[in-house]
């Protein structure tokens, strides 16, 4: 599937007069650096050492060999006072996000140990190595002129905020390569007259990085003419397997369901998906009708298994869905159900396909008797988000462009409507009140993706490296 592996470029910037001058300050602050990578380094994330550059001869040299390994993004670790025309040749090349580090060794300089020191050259040696924060106004400076995008990390080695945003940074940083390298699937067309999910494919690309892949219904059907009995049963051991399948479903259904979801992941492997959108109805009870009134157990399994599918042609909203799952908080399909004025809460959920591995307990697989708005009946899902933290994220189209919707709170216990939906009850710090018309007024599609855990400051990092904006409501 998509390649996710960030290749995240570190380098030291200092003075190289300084080095002579101070014995044993070049070795203490490459010592930091090393000791930077090494705590950075984690699964997708590979880090790229470019050395201290502490000259502008040197900063073209590095960036040179940093662009020979394709980094995605520039970790600058200001060690210790650095000329600004040293970074700045480095960035124009590399033209990547940059992280600007300005990490101190502690929280404070020791005073007390650095005047007993009784020689004024070892008591600057011992400042320059605290004096990270020196360059970080100089840097900014040079950068806003020359209309460069960057962030600013600032803290100290043990202080858990550090850590927490290079790592969240990190994460961000795959989220967008698993975006660039996805290919997202358009199977049929929209729900006729969902004018707010109609959606600018050139802009999803342009943005995202996204490839679309346009597929065709015939060839899902020429899959699913092809399974074989064998194929069916594997099929129904799986859906057994994840799902706790409800007595009322008909073993017709079962095997309905079962062989459209061995069609759906041959489409998705020929294809090499990474998301999908679809949707379709066609006239008077036709085979593709047959299909795609079959395909919720199926589309459920794939969103599980990091593969997002989002009904109703929500091309937007498998974007979000797919971003939740890259940042592994799964990411499932939803809209606004119903408002609880007496407990506040907001209802939300969808007939699916679910993310199965977010339930509060077993997923349920049930029949319907009737799919709302839509033709035809067939197999649904039971479930409820597991209770706890939640955050939901809509990719919304506006007239100035895309941007990002977010929105953290819990899902909370309490009774659901058994109708064979996701429904789930979520709780907002703002209020129902307030989080309905922030959250509206915004201008989302009336779908959004929901993740476990609180992951709002990602998502925000995402946008930034995308140069987007993006949008809270609390």
């Amino acid at each position: 599937m998509e390649d996710k592996t960030v290749h995240a470029g570190l380098i030291g910037v200092g003075l190289n007069t300084y080095w002579p001058q101070f014995p044993g300050l070049y070795e203490r602050l490459c010592g930091y650096k090393k000791q930077i990578a090494k705590q950075l380094e984690q699964e997708q994330v590979c880090i790229v050492d470019g050395g201290m550059v502490d000259e502008p001869e040197k900063a073209i040299a590095v960036a040179n060999k940093l662009g020979e390994s394709s980094i995605d993004v520039l970790l600058v670790y200001i060690s210790t006072y650095s000329l600004s025309s040293v970074v700045l040749p480095l960035v124009q090349r590399l033209k990547v996000p940059v992280l600007l580090l300005n990490i101190q060794p502690t929280s404070c300089i020791d005073y007390a140990y650095l005047n007993s020191l009784g020689d004024r050259s070892l008591m600057t040696g011992e400042w320059l190595a605290n004096c990270q924060a020196c360059s970080i106004p100089e840097i900014s400076n040079v950068f806003n002129r020359s209309g460069i995008r960057y962030e600013i990390i600032t803290g100290y080695w043990d202080e858990v905020y550090v850590w927490t945003e290079l790592r969240e940074w990190l994460e961000a940083a795959v989220a967008k390569k698993g975006m660039q390298n996805n290919r997202m699937g358009v199977l049929g067309h929209y729900y006729g007259g969902m004018l707010d999910v109609y959606s600018d494919l050139t802009l999803q690309s342009s943005i995202f990085g996204t490839h679309v892949e346009l597929l065709e219904m015939c060839e899902l059907k020429a899959y699913r003419d092809a399974v074989t009995s064998d194929e069916v049963e594997q099929k129904l051991t799986e859906f057994r397997e994840h799902f706790d399948v409800v007595s009322e479903c008909e073993e017709s259904e079962l095997v309905r369901a079962a062989r459209t979801s061995v069609a759906l992941d041959k489409l998705v492997e020929v294809h090499h998906l990474g998301s999908m959108a679809y949707y379709y109805e066609g006239f008077a009870e036709n085979d593709y009708e047959n299909i795609v009134t079959s395909v919720i157990a199926g589309n459920t399994l794939l969103t599980g298994k990091s593969i997002p599918v989002a009904g109703e042609c929500e091309i937007k909203n498998v974007q979000a869905m797919k971003i939740m799952s890259l940042l592994n908080a799964g990411g499932s399909f939803s809209e606004l159900y119903a408002l609880d004025f007496k407990e506040d809460v907001v209802l939300l959920g969808h007939d699916g396909p679910a993310h199965f591995t977010m339930a509060e307990g077993r997923v349920k697989l049930v029949p319907l008797p009737v799919y709302h708005g839509k033709p035809g009946k067939g197999l649904s899902i039971q479930m409820t988000v597991r209770h706890g933290a939640i955050t939901l994220l809509s990719v919304c189209e506006g007239k100035d462009g895309l941007f990002l919707l977010v929105a953290e709170g819990e899902s909370v216990p309490g009774p659901v409507l058994q109708i064979g939906n996701t429904n789930s009850r979520y709780r907002f710090a703002c209020g129902v009140r307030s989080f309905i018309n922030n959250w509206s007024k915004a201008g989302p599609s009336h779908h959004c993706a929901i993740g476990v855990g609180h992951v709002a400051s990602k998502i925000k990092k995402l946008a930034s490296l995308l140069n987007i904006s993006c949008v809270e409501v609390k």
